[in-house]
């Protein structure tokens, strides 16, 4: 557990990279072998990328506007390509490039970066190969194999940062997936999004747990947060309500900051902790909406691939528990539990979730 927390103080303040960058691949190529153009659109975070890009080229300096990203990403552009690989049966090309940068849309919006890469298509080849090392979390690639083809008839693959795609054949369309490779899919993206990308989360299960670990208080709480980021998930994929990252991930961290100082001033559950776990659980809901509208959802599986992201987070959120419990649940019956384990162990996720809340404040305005 000291170990987690530790990792938490040194984690960005960024929750959810999962879904921050999207990649569309277009091969306009009418048949296999018949050479043509290909064109590539990376959509991704705006200052996120920037701030890696001058790390590696040792440029730092102040944010400019939207007009001054675009020149500082140009100039970078040498170093953009260190980390980017197309390649036509195991020979890397080398596209053109075109950094653009939009405005934010509000005050608490990102910057968004769209970096298109053109070319031509080799005659002859038969297999396409991506690879994209400027993230570190999953990111989408979707790949249109034919000429007028829409985004419900292309491929999707999910790739980690640094992950070549499988080889795609040229002029020839992949079978969609099936339901269950979908319902498979996304669940592993929940599952992940709790263990081990979404250490807020896991740091919210464990106050949960370490106030009382009976199983049944325990089980009240994670079912009632169960319930109510499962009611504003649905309602945040169907457009019902949202609110931007910039408002729900410092609410977040807070909410986890006020659940771990409960458990320092309080040795047993009140009876509000149910119904604010629940207004809690709304909140963080919001925050899985987030990421799923960021990664999106096949249209013709939409409620699978939804269902199924959520059944993951859940199996990520019992998972930690039956590991805490597995660590410390034999000294819960101890006088020294409190002392020794619930009150250290809250003191460290306070502190880890107050920076949080004062980072991201700060990151996300």
């Amino acid at each position: 557990m000291g170990v987690v927390l530790l990792s938490g103080a040194a984690a960005p303040s960024e929750a959810h990279e999962i879904g921050t960058t999207q990649v569309t691949v277009r091969l306009h190529v009418a048949s296999l072998g018949g050479g043509g153009t290909y064109s590539i659109d990376i959509v991704t975070d705006a200052d996120a990328l920037l701030e890696k890009l001058e790390t590696m080229g040792d440029r730092p300096g102040p944010k400019p506007a939207a007009g001054g990203l675009t020149t500082r990403f140009a100039a970078l552009e040498d170093i953009f390509r260190e980390r980017v690989a197309v390649a036509f049966d195991g020979a890397v090309v080398t596209p053109a490039i075109d950094f653009r940068v939009a405005p934010p849309s509000d005050d608490l919006s990102p910057s968004t970066a769209t970096i298109r890469l053109t070319g031509d298509v080799p005659p002859g080849v038969a297999r396409f190969v991506w690879n994209y090392s400027w993230t570190f979390a999953s990111y989408a690639l979707r790949i249109a194999g034919r000429p007028g083809s829409d985004d419900a008839q292309a491929t999707t693959e999910w790739l980690e940062g640094g992950e070549s795609s499988t080889p795609y054949t040229i002029g020839v369309t992949r079978p969609r997936a099936g339901r269950i490779a979908i319902a498979w899919q996304y669940f592993g993206l929940g599952l992940t999004h709790i263990v081990p990308d979404g250490l807020d989360h896991v740091l919210f299960v464990l106050g949960l747990f370490l106030l009382n670990t009976r199983w049944r208080s325990v089980l009240w709480q994670v079912s009632a947060f169960t319930i109510a980021h499962s009611i504003t998930l649905g309602l945040g994929m169907y457009g019902v309500i949202g609110a931007p990252p910039a408002i729900v991930e410092p609410l977040i961290a807070l909410s986890i900051a006020y659940v771990a100082v409960e458990n320092l001033v309080r040795s047993e559950l009140t009876p509000w902790r149910v119904a604010l776990v629940f207004a809690f659980g709304l909140l963080h809901g919001m925050g899985f909406a987030g990421v799923l509208t960021e990664l999106g959802l096949p249209r013709g599986e939409f409620v699978t691939a939804l269902a199924a992201f959520n059944v993951g987070v859940e199996s990520g959120q019992l998972l930690v528990i039956a590991v805490t419990f597995a660590l410390v649940g034999w000294h819960q019956a101890r006088p020294s539990y409190r002392r020794r384990v619930a009150l250290p162990a809250s003191l460290a996720i306070a502190c880890v979730a107050v920076y949080w809340t004062i980072e991201r404040a700060t990151f996300l305005r």
